[in-house]
C-alpha cells in the first residue's frame, strides 16, 4: 500500500484520507468470451441471452439496458456472463468507456468484466474511476512498448486507484449522476 491520498478539495464532513491500493486487490476482473463462429449463435429467439456489443453502448449516461442481438443459450459455455451492476471495459486500444450493466448479458472477448464483489466502491463512483484521465493514462504506460496494445485483466489489475470512504463515493457520485443528467439535458432537451 503506497501513501494514503489526501484531496484539496472535499465534500464538507469528509476529512479521512482517500485509500490507495492495486486495483487487482479490490475488485474481481475477468475476460469476456465469444462462441464461434458467432452467426451459429444469433438468434431471435425471445428466450436468448443478451449479446453486448460496443454498439449497445449508451452516447450518454453509464448503463447498457438493451441489446440489438441475442444468442443461443448453448453459446454461454463459450462466453462471460454479466449480470446488472457489473461494470463492462472495452479491451482495445481504445480505451473504451466503462458501462454498468443495468440488464444480464453475455460479453464477447472485446470487454472485461470487472465486478465489486468486496463492496468498497460505489458502483457510479467506480464507473467514473475507471473512465478518469488517470486511469486511461495508467493503461497506457502499461501497454506501451506491446505489440498490441490491448487491456487485459492483468494489465487493468495492476493500476493503482485512490478512493474514499463509501459514504464519501456516494455523495461524489450524486454530484456526476446531476451534471451527467445536466450535459444529457443540454446537448438533447428535456425528457418527456
Amino acid at each position: 500500500m503506497t501513501k494514503p491520498l489526501q484531496p484539496a478539495i472535499r465534500f464538507k464532513g469528509f476529512t479521512d484520507a482517500w485509500e490507495q491500493r492495486s486495483f487487482s486487490e479490490l475488485v474481481a476482473i475477468e475476460r469476456g468470451g465469444s462462441p464461434r463462429p458467432i452467426n451459429d449463435y444469433i438468434t431471435e429467439e425471445e428466450d436468448g441471452l443478451n449479446w453486448i456489443k460496443i454498439g449497445d453502448a449508451p452516447s450518454q449516461g453509464y448503463f447498457i439496458n438493451e441489446t440489438t442481438q441475442k444468442i443461443k443459450k448453448e453459446g454461454l459455455s463459450k462466453t462471460r456472463k454479466v449480470y446488472p451492476g457489473d461494470l463492462i471495459l472495452s479491451n482495445s486500444m481504445s480505451f473504451g468507456r466503462p458501462y454498468i450493466m443495468g440488464i444480464e448479458g453475455c460479453i464477447h472477448d472485446g470487454w472485461l468484466v470487472i465486478r465489486n464483489v468486496k463492496n468498497i466502491f460505489d458502483i457510479i463512483f467506480l464507473c467514473s474511476l475507471l473512465g478518469s484521465n488517470n486511469m486511461i493514462n495508467q493503461y497506457k504506460r502499461r501497454a506501451a512498448g506491446s505489440t498490441v496494445n490491448n487491456l487485459n485483466k492483468e494489465l487493468v489489475g495492476s493500476t493503482s486507484v485512490s478512493y474514499p470512504s463509501i459514504n464519501e463515493q456516494e455523495n461524489i457520485s450524486k454530484l456526476l449522476s446531476f451534471i451527467d443528467r445536466i450535459l444529457t439535458l443540454h446537448q438533447f432537451g428535456p425528457v418527456i
